[in-house]
């Protein structure tokens, strides 16, 4: 963007911190036009110590948080736009990323444990067998919400019984509990925020997910009162800038990063939906001022509170794990794309899957089953089948979970969706975008400024009380462009390729055990995986049949050959 004096009296401005799974950025944004100046993004590293594991750093994180705020800030410099206009800051983050530290130090007590990781599906199968008919559903009715090795409070009691300084920590009442926003926050209260009361941890997203989840649960977790944070709205001033560029600053939104993309796609009429396409994928649906709760798989949540003295907002919510995250796979594992924009071409170059389906339940599978014994899966495959058609099938995926979503939305509200509108980085692939038009048989409406989640977060906090620099009144929003894509194929084609995708994700269901069996040495036993072990069971019964009938058996370990030993030993450790 080239320098342009006209944009030394820009007005008010707002910027926002978008702490995501992969990448932590910082966005600024006009409070009149809604236009985004600048921006700056810092790239996330994973760790993954075991198969289902999934973990971040948490400094590493707060490193990335000041690092795209100093860069933004240079390049307004040098765009000759006075950082002074920036009146507010807004926070946006991955929601459900568990972590714990340690209220005295700061320090962190474990790294933080990333929303689809798979460790706590013994813990989850611990909890659901304490409930009447072991049933996932036990406290939906309270919460919302299913027992699911997605949410926060099952990660906490992870922690609390496998890391010790967690568990010693908790014994000394110097444990603090929260998600990303929680934790940058507050340790930052020494680094980059200014406090009134530096000793209070606020949570700043307002929704089901945390706090109902457990304050209305906790003694069914056996977490202490304590360690939880406390309820804010998502737009009020919640402290001030302490240091860098932006010293004195307030900090005056905060929302779960879904909830602000419902709030940037201005999805403030009961009805309306978006679906962010990122890591996972996420669809909310605006339920108004009453929850509603789903029969049919979804999450009820609070969406939005924009202000102390404002009501409450509740969304429908489906979640899927793995979106954006399979181009990962493809890229990384497979290594079939050395970009993201390669699948693109390399999906239209062919057109069609060609009878391929790709089930990626690689953490099992989220909304509407909530089963995390699932694994990814690829089927209907042919001597023909190439890597076009496998990243035409893994596109076709993305669109599928989220034709699952829909219709579970659609019965649980009664009211059929007309359209869509979408956000994320996937957006950017006009063949997933028109995919997912034919998919769902309605239009997908794409914004032309993709930001939506970090709008979101600024508008909120440039809307609260002591800033007041963006109206959120219908008439005072900014028109956005967009751009609409219609469904181009008869709904009978759809109907069919959804009921093949349907029929492939019952192939998914049930590959893993809830808890691996150890041999007693550290090691997993063969037999933690239910299909190869009746295999071996079954291949023991027919040998040992076919000798008893020959009239060669004989019990003894010499007469058994080495497949046959080993199978045996196998046995004695499962």
């Amino acid at each position: 963007m080239a320098a342009s004096s006209s944009r030394v009296t820009l007005g008010p401005l707002v910027a926002a911190i978008d702490q995501g799974t992969s990448s932590t950025r910082f966005l600024v944004f006009n409070a009149k036009t809604a236009e985004l100046l600048s921006h700056h993004q810092v790239e996330i590293n994973q760790s993954f110590p075991k198969e289902g594991w999934v973990e971040e750093d948490p400094k590493e994180i707060l490193q990335s948080v000041y690092e795209c705020m100093e860069r933004t800030c240079e390049k307004l410099t040098q765009l000759n736009i006075d950082i002074s206009n920036i009146k507010a800051i807004g926070v946006t983050n991955q929601r459900e990323t568990t972590l714990v530290w340690d209220k005295e130090t700061g320090e962190p007590l474990y790294n933080a444990i990333v929303w689809l990781d798979l460790r706590t599906q013994s813990t989850v199968e611990r909890l659901i067998n304490k409930t009447p008919g072991r049933n996932k559903n036990h406290l939906k009715h309270k919460t919302g919400l299913p027992i699911s090795t997605y949410f926060s409070a099952v990660k906490l009691r992870w922690l609390m019984d496998n890391v010790d300084e967690v568990a010693e920590a908790v014994l000394t009442h110097r444990a603090m509990f929260g998600t990303v926003d929680s934790w940058l926050i507050w340790v930052g209260r020494t680094h980059l925020f200014r406090w009134d009361k530096p000793n209070r941890l606020f949570i700043l997203n307002v929704y089901l997910h945390l706090f109902l989840f457990l304050t209305r649960s906790f003694r069914y977790f056996d977490i202490p009162m304590e360690i939880l944070p406390k309820v804010r709205s998502s737009s009020e001033i919640y402290g001030l800038m302490k240091s860098g560029s932006l010293s004195g600053i307030p900090i005056s939104g905060c929302l779960g990063d879904q909830s602000a993309a419902l709030v940037g796609q201005m999805c403030f009429q009961e009805g309306q939906a978006k679906n962010t396409y990122g890591t996972g994928c996420f669809l909310l649906r605006n339920t108004g001022a009453k929850p509603v709760m789903s029969d049919h798989g979804l999450i009820t949540t609070v969406a939005y509170k924009l202000g102390r003295d404002k009501p409450a907002c509740y969304a429908l919510e489906g979640s899927v794990a793995i979106a954006g995250a399979v181009v990962r796979w493809l890229k990384d594992n497979l290594g079939i794309i050395q970009t993201s924009t390669e699948l693109e071409k390399l999906a239209a170059s062919v057109g069609t899957s060609y009878g391929c389906y790709f089930v990626p339940a690689f953490s099992g599978l989220y909304a509407p089953y909530w089963e995390p014994s699932a694994r990814g899966i690829i089927c209907g495959l042919t001597q023909f089948t190439n890597k076009s058609h496998l990243a035409f099938a893994a596109l076709e995926a993305v669109c599928f979970q989220t034709r699952e979503i829909l219709d579970a939305m659609n019965q649980d509200s009664g009211i059929p969706l007309t359209q869509l509108q979408v956000d994320g980085g996937m957006t950017s692939n006009r063949l997933l975008m028109q995919l997912q038009a034919d998919i769902l048989c309605i239009p997908v409406v794409k914004p032309s400024m993709p930001e939506t989640t970090a709008l979101g977060a600024a508008m909120a906090a440039g809307a609260a009380e002591g800033v007041s620099v963006w109206s959120l009144c219908p008439e005072d929003l900014s028109e956005v462009t967009s751009e609409k894509f219609e469904p181009q194929i008869n709904p009978e084609e759809s109907e069919f390729r959804y009921a093949r995708w349907k029929k492939a994700v019952q192939r998914a269901m049930n590959w893993e055990t809830t808890e691996p069996i150890s041999n007693g040495n550290g090691e997993t036993s063969i037999f933690s995986s239910v299909p190869l072990g009746f295999y071996i069971l079954g291949s023991m019964l027919m040998l040992i049949g076919a000798k008893y009938i020959a009239g060669q058996w004989r019990f003894s370990v010499d007469v058994l050959t080495v497949h046959e030993r080993r199978t045996c030993t196998l046995y004695e450790h499962g």
